[in-house]
């Protein structure tokens, strides 16, 4: 695979004199075209052998561009904030916006390619990483990100002089540092687990650029070609090609049957059995999140349902067992500017708890297929692709110790008739109630179908969905705090 990155490719003083200009020049036009028009961002990844040059490309783009709109994150060991949340958070946090180029150095490929060369990872794991990075690249081009991927190469003998070169000069000798020695005792070893990730990688949306490292003029004309050339097409169509859209799902009502419809809606719970049970359960809850062994798990609850179902008046019950130090809650509303400039699940990436703590979410990551699908806020393709990246991003919560628990408050369409109008009566709970509200009500069989396709596409063995009915505020809260505390006391 390496091999045309081999080829001593070399370019003259001349040569280089004459093409720097006009390529600054060139990028410096481009980069303002995105940013007047901010459609999409760039994600330049910047990978390769030690001493291919990925640091000096990135402070020549720097120099070259207006390095105002220009974001260099360098990945090095994850941080104790970085190690208790999913290996993907960090590089979550650290995707440019709409309108501006992101470099990252290393990225999601680093810690694959060393634990595998290390023998931290077999084949299996390694592939299954690949796997999940590729299922990541997709999602952002999905979302309209550029992805540029530069892999920087040096033979083994070039790696080695380079070093040797550095190492002899007294201003460059600190940029040798002793795991670069120990990576070139690797280098075959290395490649051999680079090939292979570069074949498994370099796909239609996000393919690799090798670039030969060893001449720096080569080099650099090379990177910012590159640069140049993406950026040149995108802004030419700045649409990437439509994802078909896929056949319609198939309808999920049986003889007037669903699994929202069917929920026992007359379960109801008196008040002193009520209050007993409030009180048993909330004491389960506040022991289970002191135990010592919580503080190496975090846990995640999600909470949808029908409009006035019931959602804030259960968080706060479960919310009154908790130390207000180790929780949060979160009320998912409309998107501002600064989340619309983001891919979709970003907004929820940046909210992810540490260990030991409890995040609520009001609303989720799941308004893509409810919301946003029945207003038409979303397309058909975006919003069935979405199933499948919401159960891969609940699967990385779940691997890295997360428990996470998810609760469909139901009622029916009656008692919802019936709130509303209490609400508009109360003085104190006129805000709650607003045209939305009763616009959402008049697609009510429309979000019914939502929530079904959701419940079948999204509820996974490590992260099902619980559908409470909840005509019956007591019944319901006590049924979800009964939920929680059972999975806490067997997860712990």
């Amino acid at each position: 695979m390496f091999e045309s990155a081999e080829l001593n490719q070399k370019l003259s003083k001349e040569e280089y004199a004459k093409q720097e200009p006009v390529l600054r020049e060139a990028l410096l036009k481009a980069q303002y075209a995105l940013l007047a028009k901010p459609d999409f961002p760039v994600i330049l990844l910047v990978s390769g052998v030690d001493g291919g040059g990925k640091s000096e490309t990135a402070n020549l783009l720097h120099e070259w561009m207006d390095p105002r709109h220009i974001k260099a994150v360098a990945f090095g060991e994850p941080s104790d904030e970085e190690r208790e949340r999913p290996g993907m958070w960090r590089y979550w946090r650290a995707l440019p916006p709409k309108g501006r180029i992101g470099i990252l150095f290393g990225s999601w490929y680093s810690d694959p390619i060393a634990e595998r060369v290390d023998g931290r990872c077999g084949d299996e794991e390694f592939l299954h990483r690949i796997e999940e990075i590729r299922h990541f690249e997709r999602m952002l081009v999905a979302e309209g990100a550029l992805i540029l991927k530069l892999w920087f190469h040096l033979s083994r003998d070039a790696q080695k002089k380079r070093i040797a070169d550095l190492r002899a000069d007294k201003r460059t000798r600190w940029q040798v540092t002793q795991r670069d020695l120990d990576h070139l005792k690797t280098y075959n070893r290395f490649r051999k687990v680079a090939e292979t990730l570069l074949r498994e990688t370099g796909t239609a949306e996000a393919p690799w650029t090798l670039i030969e490292g060893a001449d720096e003029r080569y080099r650099s004309v090379t990177a910012a070609g590159s640069l140049l050339d993406a950026l040149n097409a995108r802004l030419k169509h700045p649409a990437p090609p439509a994802t078909p859209a896929p056949a319609p799902l198939p309808k999920h009502v049986a003889q007037g049957r669903n699994v929202i419809n069917t929920l026992d809606y007359s379960l109801k719970l008196e008040d002193r059995e009520y209050k007993e049970k409030l009180a048993e359960l909330q004491g389960r809850l506040a022991v289970a999140t002191r135990k010592k062994k919580f503080g190496k798990r975090s846990l995640i609850l999600v909470f949808e349902g029908q409009d006035a179902a019931g959602k804030g008046s259960t968080i706060r019950r479960i919310t009154a067992a908790l130390d207000a130090r180790k929780y949060s809650v979160i009320p998912i509303a409309a998107p501002s500017e600064e989340e619309r400039a983001q891919p979709y699940l970003w907004r929820f990436w940046r909210q992810l708890p540490r260990r030991g703590r409890v995040t609520f979410f009001d609303r989720s990551w799941y308004g893509r297929v409810l919301v946003e699908r029945v207003e038409g806020f979303a397309q058909v393709a975006d919003w069935m692709r979405a199933y499948h990246e919401i159960n891969q991003f609940e699967s990385q919560l779940v691997d890295a110790g997360a428990i996470v628990l998810k609760f469909w408050l139901a009622i029916s369409k009656e008692e919802q008739l019936a709130r509303f109008k209490a609400r508009e009566d109360s003085a104190f709970k006129s805000f709650k109630i607003t045209d939305e509200d009763w616009r959402n009500r008049k697609k009510w069989a429309k979000y019914e179908e939502a929530v079904c396709d959701m419940v079948e596409r999204t509820s996974t063995a490590h992260a099902p969905w619980h559908l409470i009915p909840g005509n019956d505020k007591q019944h319901a809260r006590i049924e979800v705090l009964r939920n929680v505390c059972e999975a806490l006391e067997e997860k712990l």
